[in-house]
């Protein structure tokens, strides 16, 4: 590292500090509001931090599964929900990272034919930029005025922006794979597509799939706070047993979203290694 970057860094840290400062003082941040109402409320949930509860707090109808099973239950819905978003953005990633890539739809036409992959080009960046600009959570807020409560209204609204960020995140890796296999498929009369599904693709598969699980990572948490809408994840049951102070339940759940996440990255990470080599 050159003297002369150290000290463009180090602008950008004190750069980003001050903006910091600036912006907690403009909005009048104090720590103290956090402790000037509810302490009780606020001792009596983290107390219970060390104790969850194993079994309801409350009464329940008979019948209804035991606390554990009904955490697990979520646990796995919100591993549905993520995975069926990530599986759709992995393949609206693909092909809008296909349409997306300067060095293929603007490098790879001539003629009349470059002029219309250059227009759907930048209709295709414009339209990663919007729909990845939108947060999954307010995308949910749209589709739930919308259409209700719907599972699939749900998977789109994580889906959507998702598929946006890989959209972008894959075109720039298809931009930035070496060209050498693709220009010799292209010397004996390669197609565009299938330099891309059978070239450039397979180059760039370790870090599509590396990106591909730390997006499904987040989703697990995107898919968890959709329970705050109504949609039967984790999120639903952590909602509810707060309302109704049952602050053990909570931590319940809690801790179950805690071990959900901390699994799931722990086993995309030894499989991000294993691609890696």
């Amino acid at each position: 590292m050159t003297r002369n970057n150290t000290g463009q860094r180090r602008v950008i840290i004190i750069t980003l500090g001050i903006a910091g400062i600036w912006a907690a003082t403009t909005l009048k941040l104090n720590p103290s509001d956090l402790l000037t109402s509810n302490t009780a409320i606020i001792q009596d949930f983290f107390s219970r931090a060390l104790s969850p509860a194993l079994d309801y707090e409350s009464q329940v109808p008979s019948g209804t599964d035991p606390l554990l099973v009904k955490a697990l239950g979520a646990a796995w819905q919100t591993i549905l929900f993520a995975a069926a978003a990530t599986g759709l953005s992995l393949i609206g990633g693909l092909v809008f990272g296909f349409l997306g890539s300067s060095s293929l739809m603007i490098g790879s036409f001539r003629g009349g034919t470059k002029y219309v992959s250059v227009f759907l080009y930048a209709t295709v960046r414009l339209l990663m930029t919007l729909i990845r600009s939108i947060h999954e959570l307010l995308w949910a807020v749209l589709f739930l005025a919308a259409f209700g409560i719907s599972e699939l209204a749900a998977v789109l609204a994580l889906a959507l922006p998702c598929t946006g960020i890989l959209a972008k995140i894959f075109s720039e890796l298809i931009d930035e794979t070496p060209r050498s296999a693709a220009h010799a498929i292209q010397g004996i009369g390669g197609s565009t597509i299938q330099v891309y599904f059978f070239v450039l693709i397979p180059q760039a598969i370790p870090d599509l799939l590396a990106y591909g699980f730390y997006r499904f990572e987040c989703l697990l948490r995107s898919s968890a706070v959709l329970g705050f809408f109504g949609y039967p994840t984790l999120g639903f049951y952590i909602a509810a047993s707060f309302e109704n102070l049952n602050y053990g339940e909570v931590w319940s759940y809690l801790y179950t979203l805690f071990l959900m996440v901390a699994i799931v990255e722990l086993w995309s990470s030894q499989l991000r290694a294993a691609l890696k080599g």
